[in-house]
């Protein structure tokens, strides 16, 4: 605990010696009176005065004898007024000592204050960057930390980061992307972590790796993966996050398993930490960062299939991008209508891509499938006649969830799909609008609002995966 603030001993001793100040005496103007000199005749005790004598043994004609005026009267006066300018000095300084005192224990409620705030700040730090602190005792293989111009992730030598990956043996490779690999890394100690190669030293994947490197550098959330380090290894570039063990939202529907491990309950809780990711980043970030590749395969699961949004390499800030000023890039399915044909890109260019995310959890269908040798039918194309009868909306629903829902609710998420995916950015709503829709449709012990009675047909259900 740190030492009181010297502002608060200085208070505090303040109000001591005005304390020893209120003990001492005063005299008749308020200073301190001196001590009382001896005397040997008390006042009351002296003579009355005789009236003066007369003059050739006679008194003063026409003037009639007076007395002088009792000496009782004087000192009685005299102490009253002592005794009210004691009484005013005294009410001012307790005025003052009081003041003082509720001055001091505000001071001492703001320290509190700034200490606790402080506190949590550091904690919340601490958890956010878990990873990243726990390579330091843990790899003896790493050199010494250097710190990267354009963001705070740690850079690593390479030879740990083969090491951990198995010389990048395909058995840990995690998925494959645009512009490389990511792989599972085991470190020392038991710590770990996904990484991703970037390689052919190509100028767009060192963009890439540079703009994720800056925007991830900033970016604390926890619906957002964390950033734990880089590397750069002739023409290589490796970026390392936090390890997600239930892998991607794309492999857990379109996998093996089909989505089996996905409930109703935990398909919309996906969607609402996707949802609130993509606040954050239109919202909450200054300026408002448009992440332009928004797909399945770049939402992650940890255990508890919480989700975090990955891959920030095509990122950008927002602001007036049309036709030409950005080069287009995205995955087929998800890039909007008006950022494919017109080049015009704003933040409802992700509010689309959740929709179609929205619509793979709903239907377990891949955004784009092949119809013919030559043809392919993306899924809004599919959906969106039967996503407004509510006659055939059950029907087409992804089987491994089929009757495992309140029909209500089936129907408000599907009305949120539809919005999301209007070809007209006008008619789509902002992603808090959509946040705010999809709270009330997760239950609580999932981090949204909704109550189930023990009386429900699906109170059973499971809250956690299967």
């Amino acid at each position: 605990m740190k030492p009181m603030q010297p502002p608060l001993q200085l208070l505090c001793s303040a109000f001591v010696l005005l304390l020893l100040l209120l003990c001492r005496p005063l005299g008749a103007n308020g200073r301190d009176a001196p001590p009382p000199s001896p005397s040997p005749v008390p006042p009351l005790a002296q003579p009355a005065l005789l009236p003066a004598p007369a003059v050739n043994g006679s008194a003063v004609a026409g003037l009639p004898e007076t007395a002088a005026p009792p000496p009782l009267v004087v000192i009685v006066v005299e102490r009253h007024r002592h005794l009210r300018r004691e009484l005013i000095a005294a009410i001012v300084l307790s005025s003052v000592a009081g003041a003082m005192i509720v001055l001091a224990a505000l001071y001492a409620f703001l320290l509190w204050r700034r200490s606790r705030r402080a506190l949590v700040d550091y904690k919340d730090t601490q958890s956010i960057d878990t990873a990243r602190m726990a390579l330091a005792p843990m790899l003896n293989s790493f050199n010494s930390y250097k710190t990267s111009k354009k963001s705070a992730a740690a850079m690593m030598d390479y030879a740990a980061l083969e090491a951990a990956t198995g010389k990048f043996s395909e058995s840990n490779v995690l998925g494959v992307g645009g512009f490389g690999s990511v792989y599972k890394a085991n470190f020392d100690g038991g710590f770990a972590a996904a990484v991703k190669r970037l390689g052919g030293g190509a100028q767009d994947c060192e963009k890439e790796f540079e703009n994720e490197l800056d925007l991830l550098g900033k970016i604390r959330h926890p619906n957002i993966v964390s950033l734990v380090g880089f590397c750069i290894h002739e023409v290589n570039r490796f970026i390392v996050y936090e390890l997600m063990e239930n892998g991607s939202l794309d492999s857990q529907l379109h996998g093996p398993s089909h989505g089996s491990a996905l409930s109703w309950h935990i398909r919309m809780k996906i969607a609402l930490d996707t949802a609130r990711g993509l606040e954050y980043l239109h919202e909450h970030c200054n300026p408002p960062i448009i992440h332009r590749d928004l797909k399945s395969s770049n939402i992650l699961l940890d255990p508890e299939f919480n989700a975090k949004i990955s891959d920030f390499g095509l990122a950008v800030t927002s602001g007036n991008h049309s036709k030409g000023s950005i080069k287009l890039s995205g995955t087929m399915g998800y890039v909007a209508p008006e950022y494919l044909l017109d080049g015009k890109l704003t933040e409802k260019s992700d509010v689309y891509a959740f929709g179609v995310v929205l619509l793979e959890l709903l239907l377990g269908r891949k955004p784009v499938e092949k119809m013919a040798q030559s043809q392919c039918q993306s899924i809004v194309t599919w959906a969106m006649p039967q996503l407004t009868d509510r006659s055939k909306l059950p029907n087409i629903i992804d089987p491994m969830i089929k009757n495992t829902m309140d029909l209500k609710h089936l129907y408000q998420v599907a009305a949120v799909a539809v919005l999301c995916v209007q070809p007209e950015p006008s008619y789509r709503p902002l992603i808090t609008d959509v946040l705010h829709s999809l709270v009330p449709l997760v239950p609580m012990e999932l981090g949204g609002t909704l109550r189930i009675s023990p009386d429900s047909p699906y109170a059973t259900q499971k809250y956690s995966p299967r």
